[in-house]
């Protein structure tokens, strides 16, 4: 997962269509002395690139595994995908894995269980919520590495100009955004719902008003009726007032919106841990809290925040699997999976190193993080339709926001695409 909200986002189209691929049993490779990883690059420049970290980690492996080898290939997001995608199709998958999600190759048979590379103790200590989003029909798959959640940040600093509060409902979130206004900020409340992110901080609305992506089955729920509501609110309570900023939502990326944000031109907006490390940095003054509910939940509703995760998969190939299986016990240990989340300002996937982080955390604000995280409401990952909807929802959900627009038949028309997109082959 790379500093956004996160790295699963990074080249959801490039993944979806894998089309009919080849059986990856039997490829080519190096049996059972070297095991080949590819994983995506996480920094930003030559001082926070990932070769440091898996080189040392792999020096220990092999130091602790005399014999044994590992191999370590990295590509940008926007590439890794692709790449693990084509060397399936070309019959020579990787060894392991670690991408934004995991589904299509699981449901295509190519992914080995969990149960079979892990030892038991390191498979039953991943959070509850990872476990839920990486199992398909009950097995696990998809194993969490690195995640985060979402909470409100919004600038102390601004908020004390204006005499705004930090808002525990929507309509205080209104009326803070009012205030900002008043005092001259430029933009009250970032509303990134431009094709880059736009379904997570859909997803984050949803959420506060009860619903989601999906239905208590599992089913997509687009166009329901709380899910309306909310675009609905938004459109008349934020866009139309012009509480949201000059740049219209359909048109603003996340990125953008974090950028103005640490300039000081946005009071609030939705973040995670790494944006809260930069903010810090330049001594910015950022109040952290739970997204703000709707004023038509009850006080027994207590929505989850949104949750991300990166998953770790391990390729079936002949020969493989006890190398495999030695490979992930070491990558998860507390030590490791620790010294990578910190390395990025993300969060540990274990309860044992979620333990070991929050004991050792210098710094006290990362805690709420972690606790968002143990109750979080993750993207519906172990859907394999998913790159695809997910696709769908970031070109097309700006315009239930827009002024001109009916939310609900925005929303139905997302939905009828991501009912098409669920259809078998």
């Amino acid at each position: 997962m790379r500093p956004r909200l996160f790295g699963m986002t990074a080249s959801v189209a490039a993944f979806g269509l894998l089309g009919s691929l080849v059986t990856a049993c039997g490829s080519s490779g190096s049996g059972g002395t070297t095991l080949r990883l590819v994983a995506p690059e996480y920094g930003d420049s030559p001082a926070t690139g990932s070769r440091a970290y898996w080189d040392g980690l792999t020096a220990a492996f092999t130091a602790a595994h005399p014999g044994k080898k590992v191999e370590v290939t990295l590509h940008p997001w926007a590439e890794v995908d692709r790449e693990v995608t084509r060397m399936v199709h070309e019959g020579d998958a990787p060894d392991v894995a670690l991408l934004g999600a995991y589904s299509d190759f699981a449901a295509q048979g190519r992914l080995y269980p969990a149960d079979e590379v892990l030892s038991i103790r390191a498979e039953a200590n991943f959070l509850p919520p990872l476990v839920e989003a990486g199992s398909v029909d009950n097995t696990l798959y998809g194993l969490p590495f690195v995640a985060s959640s979402r909470l409100l940040f919004y600038n102390e600093e601004l908020f004390d100009r204006a005499g705004a509060k930090p808002p525990k409902t929507w309509s205080e979130l209104k009326s803070a955004a009012e205030a900002l206004k008043a005092a001259g900020v430029v933009c009250p409340y970032a509303l990134p719902l431009g094709p880059e992110e736009a379904h997570a901080e859909a997803l984050i609305w949803e959420l506060s008003n009860g619903g989601g992506y999906t239905d208590l089955r599992g089913e997509y729920s687009l166009a329901s009726e709380r899910n309306t509501q909310t675009f609905r609110w938004i459109k008349d309570n934020l866009v139309k007032p012009a509480l949201t900023g000059p740049v219209p939502p359909a048109a603003l990326n996340r990125q953008d919106a974090f950028d103005a944000f640490l300039r000081g031109d946005v009071g609030m907006l939705n973040g995670y841990p790494s944006l809260l490390h930069q903010a810090k940095r330049k001594g910015m003054k950022v109040g952290t809290l739970s997204m703000p509910v709707s004023d038509t939940l009850s006080s027994e509703e207590i929505p989850p925040a949104a949750g991300v995760a990166d998953w770790m998969m391990a390729f079936k190939r002949d020969g493989n699997r006890e190398l495999v299986r030695s490979f992930l016990d070491f990558v998860y240990k507390d030590e490791n999976l620790n010294e990578f989340a910190e390395r990025y300002q993300l969060l540990p996937s274990t309860v044992s190193a979620t333990q070991a982080s929050q004991d050792a955390a210098a710094d006290p604000s990362a805690e709420q993080f972690l606790i968002a995280l143990r109750g979080a409401r993750l993207y519906p990952v172990n859907d394999p339709s998913w790159l695809r909807v997910s696709d769908t929802i970031k070109r097309n959900i700006g315009r239930a926001v827009e002024p001109s627009a009916d939310p609900k038949t925005v929303l139905e028309q997302i939905a009828r695409q991501a009912g098409e997109a669920s259809q078998p082959e």
